[in-house]
């Protein structure tokens, strides 16, 4: 009925703006021309260069200004601001103006000899010198239309025959030579003032590296020499400027190195006493931080050259301990030793944040599965629990829930109580010693967790869980990050089943063994490729990883028992479980972008265990899955859950999921962004199990995939994202085979939830 009540009036207003748009040539003043854009004509008298191409795009791209949009041959938004140009425009004129108008550009704001000019400029750039540019202006009175067209014609490039270096007795032209074997400046290539530029910025890089602390980019110059060629070529000669200061062409050597563990601004005059340790000078009132756990953060070494890279990355690794605020790094010249070597003394300034904090949420959460209701979470962390950087944070949950629809039973609820403690450690602890240099961009964090849970169920069940973590994280660069948990250990425990939940588990052998795995001991890895972090880039991957085994070394201590194996009296898992998570966005436009994603993740039992634990198996559906359908209401497979099946969900999962995402994503106003979808996926059995018919996984997977689409709001306030998407299946795999693309539409899903999907 929607669908069929407003797609004609849909469709009457996209036809209306077009046709509107056809007339805006009546709104273009008596002495103006509509500017439509320009063309380059290229004329060469020589052969195609390598990089033909992508010199004329860049001179392309200098042709400005950039004519109006059109859209099918007509331009809308032009439109839309003449229209709210008029007198009386109305309120949605005035609003089309302000979200889609664009100012109109004519011939009055096209500047051709200009344009010229910067052609000339842009290929004697690129060694095309005496190189000429012309332009004509094509009118067309009647239409109030006009254009450009510009015409270049290349003369032959200039070719390098010889790179070097002025000689000089100065050590810094020694050192200068030394870095000429890797310039990207190589003989026989074209003139080229970009590479040049990049080629100064290389060598102050590499001066800086190698100790020369005020010396810039700036003080070098290239001088090109003509005069020994008839044929175009030249020779090309690297020197330093004229009267560059004397301290810009010396090294400099770090004298001390002074750190302020606990520097607070203002508190200069409260004394302090100063600690000597591993060459460094520790100077703090009373010892905040002790300086044996701060000093491997520290790369900056006294008697060593003035490396800016060394003062990066050792701002970086103090910062990734999370007890600092602000990182400030000073260094003050003291002296000179004579015209080869100046001294500098390292000062490192450390904020602390505030020791201990509290930190309280309260949530509404609202689930796809019709459960609503408040979670509270009250957090204490202390920074520097043992004055080493060490992080502790105590987390006591309680979240009460009550399903407002789709259930025959009595209303159900669930009750949360939790406790959580986390203490991280700056640092790698291990039996062993490992040479810090294998952790050169960051040092690994050791992360202890204990939690408890316990979640009561009304009219089905109560289920307590104690998990606990033993790991280690660390950034391998800007990019990855690993995650190792050799320890990995959760106990849980079914209690205080109804007899309704216990006709369930009777019907269910899959559903039962799943519950009855009360142990699960094993390893976790998890590998993380963060290319998101580059938020300008046109092209974005991002990559996560992990694989988990369970049960191995349990095995170690087992013996047989009625119910199976089991390790000090309880049944445990065996498991290896391995998934990976691939995400590509391509970025274009203002604020657009399309967003992909492919999951695929496997667990497979074995030994003592004939199925998934129930916490570690896949489920489909939901608000970061396959939109819709409702959380874990989609599988396995093509199996479909009888109706006075009301907790169904609990059976809806297996031990394989695959699921393809794709979004286009574009601004509406300000931080409203909106969103139009495609998800599929599901999740399979790998054993056949006669409680969920059409489970398991096999050659015709295609034709059970879910598919949906749908559209989406979201309000994003500074990466703060609140999402409501409605989305509606297009293909529901327990239907009938034939019958299974439905385009059901008028059957929206909508989710809520937090932050993008993927």
């Amino acid at each position: 009925m929607l669908k069929k009540t407003y797609l004609p009036l849909f469709i009457g207003i996209i036809f209306l703006v077009i046709l509107q748009g056809c007339s805006v040539e009546k709104f273009i003043p008596e002495d103006k021309l509509l500017y439509t854009g320009a063309e380059l004509k290229v004329q060469d008298s020589v052969a195609k260069i390598n990089d033909y191409d992508e010199l004329v795009m860049q001179l392309e791209a200098l042709l400005l200004p950039k004519p109006n949009g059109k859209f099918l041959g007509m331009r809308p938004k032009l439109y839309f601001h003449y229209k709210a140009q008029q007198e009386n425009p109305g309120f949605i004129n005035k609003f089309l103006n302000k979200k889609l108008g664009e100012e109109p550009v004519y011939l009055s704001d096209v500047d051709a000899n200009f344009r010229e000019d910067l052609l000339i400029n842009r290929l004697e750039n690129s060694g095309f010198f005496y190189s000429t540019a012309s332009s004509t202006i094509i009118e067309n009175e009647e239409e109030k239309l006009a254009s450009v067209e510009y015409e270049v014609n290349m003369k032959e490039p200039y070719i390098l025959e010889k790179y070097k270096l002025d000689t000089d007795s100065l050590k810094i032209y020694k050192r200068i030579g030394e870095y000429l074997p890797e310039s990207p400046i190589e003989e026989g290539m074209r003139f080229d003032l970009s590479l040049l530029k990049l080629e100064r910025e290389r060598l102050e890089r590499k001066l800086l590296q190698d100790g020369y602390y005020n010396f810039n980019a700036g003080f070098l110059i290239f001088e090109a020499d003509t005069n020994q060629y008839v044929n175009k070529k030249f020779d090309l000669f690297l020197r330093l400027k004229k009267d560059v200061p004397e301290k810009a062409i010396i090294p400099y050597k770090i004298s001390k190195v002074n750190i302020y563990p606990n520097y607070v601004l203002g508190n200069d005059s409260i004394a302090q006493d100063t600690v000597r340790f591993d060459g460094k000078n520790y100077i703090q009132a009373e010892e905040f931080f002790k300086p044996k756990r701060l000093d491997p953060y520290i790369l900056i070494n006294e008697g060593e050259f003035y490396d800016p890279s060394a003062s990066r990355n050792t701002s970086r690794r103090l910062a990734s301990i999370g007890a600092y605020k602000f990182v400030n790094i000073k260094y003050d010249e003291v002296e000179t030793l004579g015209d080869s070597l100046g001294i500098l003394e390292a000062n490192i300034f450390l904020s602390p944040l505030n020791k201990r904090a509290f930190r309280a949420e309260l949530q509404v959460v609202t689930k796809s599965n019709d459960f609503i209701g408040p979670h509270l979470a009250l957090t204490y962390s202390n920074r520097n629990l043992f004055h080493g950087g060490e992080i502790l944070n105590l987390t006591g949950k309680f979240g009460y829930e009550v399903q407002v629809t789709g259930s025959d039973l009595e209303t159900i609820s669930s009750t949360l109580v939790g406790l959580q403690a986390d203490l991280i450690y700056p640092r790698l602890l291990f039996p062993i010693s490992i040479n810090d240099d294998w952790f050169e961009y960051s040092i690994p964090k050791t992360k202890i967790s204990l939690s408890g849970d316990y979640v009561i169920r009304t009219n089905l069940y109560s289920i307590g869980s104690v998990s606990g973590r033993f790991g280690y994280l660390w950034n391998a660069n800007r990019f990855v990050t690993h995650e190792l948990n050799p320890v990995s250990i959760n106990y849980v425990k079914l209690a205080n089943t109804t007899q309704e939940f216990e006709d369930i588990l009777d019907e269910n052998v899959f559903l039962r063994n799943s519950f009855q795995q009360e142990f699960i001991a094993g390893l976790t890895y998890s590998f993380t490729y963060n290319g998101m972090i580059d938020a300008g880039k046109t092209h974005q991957f991002y990559l996560n990883a992990n694989m988990e085994t369970a049960g191995n070394t349990m095995s170690l201590f087992s013996k047989e028992a009625e119910e199976g194996r089991t390790a000090f009296g309880l049944k445990y898992a065996q498991f290896a479980k391995a998934d990976a998570d691939l995400r590509y966005h391509y970025n274009f436009g203002k604020e657009q972008k399309i967003a992909t994603r492919l999951f695929a993740g496997l667990g497979i039992p074995f030994g003592n265990s004939d199925v998934m634990p129930f916490s570690k198996q896949y489920f489909s559906g939901g608000p970061y899955s396959v939109r819709a359908f409702r959380i874990r209401s989609l599988g396995p497979g093509s199996y479909e859950p009888e109706e006075s099946e009301n907790t169904s969900y609990f059976d809806q999962s297996g031990n394989l999921r695959l699921e393809g995402n794709i979004e286009y994503r574009f601004p509406i106003i300000s931080f409203l962004k909106g969103a139009v979808f495609a998800d599929a996926g599901n999740v399979w059995t790998t054993r056949e199990n006669p409680a969920l018919p059409g489970g398991k996984f096999g050659k015709d997977f295609l034709s059970e995939l879910g598919v949906g689409a749908g559209v989406g709001l979201r309000v994003d306030i500074q990466n703060f994202v609140i999402r409501l998407d409605v989305a509606a299946p297009m293909r529901v795999p327990f239907l009938p085979e034939g019958e299974r693309w439905t385009f059901a539409f008028d059957e929206p899903i909508f989710n809520f939830a937090v932050g993008y999907p993927f």
